[in-house]
């Protein structure tokens, strides 16, 4: 194609938006969705929209590490830069750029013609390097931005210092340095010239940081390279060496290393694929196990919650004595039960963490169905539990629950690791370094090195610990589980946990009519998670132990579960008696004060007795029999009531031996009558230390019944899970970006009505000739017939007019393509306004369909 005949190049970015086609812009803003909001009312706005920096900030922290290569190159090369030239800084990417050059103009970071593309400019600006933030090719300024601030006679004099004639003004002298700079044959006369020592001190500013500190006396070399232009001083005692002799000196190189191809995920370990699910649903029974014994103690002992919010460090320890695990595993079982919805903050004056309502309703689901909730809320969470510890911005320590613990990209990040597992063969476990090397290839702005390498271990370490992945490999039903995640890493609609989000909680911006709720931006091409959570745990239910109900007691006052016990008898023993192992069987030991905690908790010994007897597949041993009937004869005998406090007892030698026990001095006890003793310790205490004497007292109530230390659990009031926290809005499905696309050329259409081009171009996208809605009464129809006719509209993309009266009380007849129906609201594109419009379905009087021709 010749000069002539090639179609001419567009002029700006606003005016090639506007020339590609309506898949091309659906890409554009599922690629950047903050484009959305509030969406653009023409396809000017969106090109501005998407050169403000905020904007181009956030789509270059998205782009891999060649892509930004590329625009690192682009942003010190000359605007407009020929490909020839582009290719040349990039050496050994050849094959490659053709597709990163896609991509930036995808995202709308690059315009123009194909064999001269252009950078935006707010991209040039972000990525251009500067004496604060070289970039990453290291580069400094031209001669022309570092003779800027030199007069106009020193530049004569580096014109004469290079051999070159003197000019008659700055801009001409400046135009001939960097001309001989460019010139590689006169380059390399001028520096085969060089005195000892010149080259390398070029050298080692060539790669980067390009900027040095001179001495008020520099040696001769470096006299002899500040005469020439080679170095350029930008401030007294520093000066930079100029891009064009860098890149001279680098062979024409924008980078030291190029690396257009990602790195290989090496494989660590291989196994059969059975053998990693075994593996990994044995980490998901743990963690049914650690959740339940975690919520099971807070409900007994709630932590209480710091004055900044969270778990204080010393909670946090005898949490993790409790589950006997190391800290920061206490700490990531925590956050995942809080994620989920079930512990939070019970809202008092003295507020305490406990579980939730929530939780008794999850507790009741099967094991596989428990599991998946989790998997799916550690999957799209943005809390990372590895932080608690640290300390935030202002020097105050992170603490587990507590604020600061969001960080945005976490989600993405850990979802494209589990990616990566899932495009190895199955059964095959990745080397940690290589998946990390390999993240950082992909997202090489979204976090610090440091933080992004840190986060890589902790999702690999969480999803072993979770049963996610197994020995290193992803499981089956972890790839099941990995479907339901949305592309941007946010919590889809329909997921939030424990809790689902009204339309009108969050927004996409979208044009919005005066008296609509603002729209909310569902997924990219998701079903419910909940449907997939479900796929996963079909998966997962044939692989995990079935529960039991039985146990087996042997003569050393143990019982041996061999195997996951369901949930009554598991609470049951945890009860009366201690936990001595845990694995694949779990072994309980009984001791005297496990079975007096039972009959504090408000058990008989008849009733010990005939649970042993029910749920033991071996006889009751006659010493375990022997424990509980002591423990029981000598319950109670004490009793512990209100004065401070008092003790209560028939057994005048009894109350004898306590007043005579030296460790009972703290007490502050004195005898009242023969079977009383009161004590200026309150009954709490009382008790504490009276068990600690080896007794068995129990409390007591004014009327002197027994009181049941159990006969209430800590449960807070309904409480909702803590959303994530993204660092950007959540994406939006195709349709709803199919009538996004419609609603910014309807924009155009109407700024250029008169312009029979752009009509024509209008009436091209429009599906069918809509026609306007007719005078006279509302369409009137049931609320159901509605709601089902906008249900089947938005699932066959036919039309509705619907009757509409606004919060001001006028009614009006609209066409409307719905994209979605949910919540009370339906989201559709308004063709009699031309925008995408959210409504409420209670302001609709009914509905009437279109005929399809």
């Amino acid at each position: 194609m010749t000069t002539e005949q090639r179609p001419r190049p567009p002029r700006t970015l606003a005016e090639e938006l506007r020339s590609r086609g309506d898949e091309e812009l659906t890409a554009l803003l599922r690629a950047r969705a903050d484009l959305l909001s509030p969406l653009p009312g023409d396809v000017s706005q969106l090109a501005t929209r998407a050169g403000t920096r905020a904007s181009v900030v956030r789509a270059l922290e998205r782009l891999d590490v060649f892509t930004l290569q590329v625009a690192e190159a682009l942003a010190v090369a000359p605007q407009p830069c020929p490909y020839d030239t582009l290719a040349a800084l990039l050496p050994g990417g050849e094959r490659e750029l053709p597709d990163a050059l896609a991509r930036l103009r995808g995202r709308a970071l690059l315009w123009g013609a194909e064999h001269e593309p252009r950078l935006v400019r707010t991209a040039q600006e972000v990525l251009a390097p500067t004496a604060a933030r070289p970039g990453g090719t290291g580069l400094g300024p031209t001669v022309a931005e570092a003779c800027a601030g030199i007069s106009p006679r020193r530049v004569q004099e580096l014109l004469t210092g290079a051999g070159l004639p003197a000019t008659g003004d700055p801009v001409s002298a400046v135009t001939a340095l960097t001309g001989l700079f460019a010139d590689e044959e006169r380059f390399a006369r001028l520096l085969a010239a060089a005195p000892p020592g010149a080259r390398e001190a070029l050298d080692r500013l060539a790669w980067g940081p390009p900027y040095g500190e001179v001495s008020a006396r520099p040696g001769p070399q470096l006299r002899w390279l500040l005469d020439r232009g080679l170095l350029l001083p930008t401030q007294p005692g520093t000066v930079v060496l100029p891009r064009e002799v860098a890149l001279r000196l680098r062979g024409g190189r924008a980078h030291r290393e190029l690396r257009p191809r990602p790195p290989e995920v090496t494989a660590r370990a291989t196994y059969t694929p059975g053998v990693a699910d075994a593996a990994g649903a044995g980490a998901a029974q743990g963690t049914l196990g650690v959740i339940e014994e975690l919520l099971t103690g807070w409900a007994a002992e709630p932590p209480p919650v710091l004055r900044t919010g969270g778990v204080g460090v010393r909670e946090l320890k005898r949490t993790a004595v409790a589950l006997d695990v190391p800290e920061p595993q206490a700490a990531f079982w925590a956050e995942l039960a809080y994620a989920a919805g079930l512990v939070a903050g019970d809202g008092e004056v003295d507020e305490r963490y406990a579980p939730t309502p929530a939780y008794d309703a999850w507790a009741a689901e099967p094991g596989e169905r428990r599991w998946a909730r989790l998997a799916g809320v550690w999957l799209t969470g943005t809390r990372v539990p590895g932080l608690v510890g640290d300390r935030d911005g202002k020097g105050r320590t992170l603490t587990a629950l507590g604020p600061g613990l969001d960080r945005g990209p976490a989600a993405e990040l850990r979802r494209r690791v589990l990616e990566l597992l899932a495009a190895l063969p199955e059964g095959t476990a990745p080397e940690p370094e290589a998946v990390r090397d390999r993240i950082g290839w992909e997202l090489p702005r979204r976090m610090t090195p440091e933080a992004r390498d840190a986060l890589c271990a902790a999702v690999l370490a969480e999803a072993d610990l979770l049963g996610v992945t197994g020995r290193g490999a992803l499981t089956s039903y972890g790839r099941a589980l990995l479907a339901a995640a949305p592309a941007d890493g946010g919590l889809p609609a329909d997921s939030a946990p424990m809790g689902s989000v009204p339309p009108g909680s969050a927004s996409a911006g979208l044009a919005p009519s005066a008296d609509s709720v603002p729209l909310y931006s569902a997924p990219a091409g998701t079903a419910p998670a909940a449907d997939r959570e479900a796929g996963a745990a079909r998966l997962l239910a044939p692989l995990l132990p079935e529960e039991l109900d039985h146990f087996l007691l042997q003569a050393d006052l143990t019982a041996v579960a061999p195997g996951p016990l369901s949930r009554e008898p598991a609470q049951a023993m945890a009860l009366i008696a201690d936990i001595e192992s845990k694995g694949g069987a779990t072994v309980y030991r009984f001791t005297p004060g496990s079975v007096r905690r039972a009959l504090d908790a408000g058990w008989t010994p008849d009733a010990l007795h005939g649970f042993l007897a029910e749920h033991s597949r071996t006889p009751v041993p006659q010493p375990l029999t022997y424990l509980v009937d002591d423990v029981a004869r000598r319950h109670g005998r004490l009793r512990v009531g209100v004065a401070a406090g008092y003790l209560r007892c028939e057994d005048e030698a009894l109350l004898t031996q306590v007043l005579a026990d030296r460790r009972a001095e703290q007490l502050r006890l004195r005898r009242i009558a023969p079977t009383v003793v009161i004590s200026g310790a309150p009954p709490e205490i009382l008790l504490a230390r009276l068990r600690e004497l080896g007794l068995a007292p129990a409390a007591e109530s004014a009327e002197g019944a027994v009181v049941t230390l159990a006969a209430t659990r800590h449960r807070t009031p309904p409480r909702t899970a803590p959303e994530p926290v993204p660092d950007g809005p959540p994406a939006a499905d195709d349709r709803l970006l199919a009538a996004a696309v419609r609603a910014i050329r309807a924009g155009d259409r109407t700024e250029e009505r008169t312009d029979e081009a752009a009509t024509a171009a209008g009436a091209r996208t429009a599906a069918r000739p809509v026609p306007p809605p007719p005078a006279g009464a509302l369409p009137r129809t049931p609320a159901a017939e509605t709601l089902a006719t906008l249900q089947a509209a938005a699932l066959s993309g036919d039309l509705v007019r619907i009757g509409y009266v606004g919060a001001d009380g006028v009614a009006a007849q609209h066409i409307l393509a719905p994209v979605r129906v949910e919540g009370g609201f339906v989201t559709a594109f308004d063709h009699t306004a031309e925008e995408v419009r959210t409504y409420p379905l209670h302001r609709i009087t009914g509905t009437v369909e279109l005929p399809a021709d």
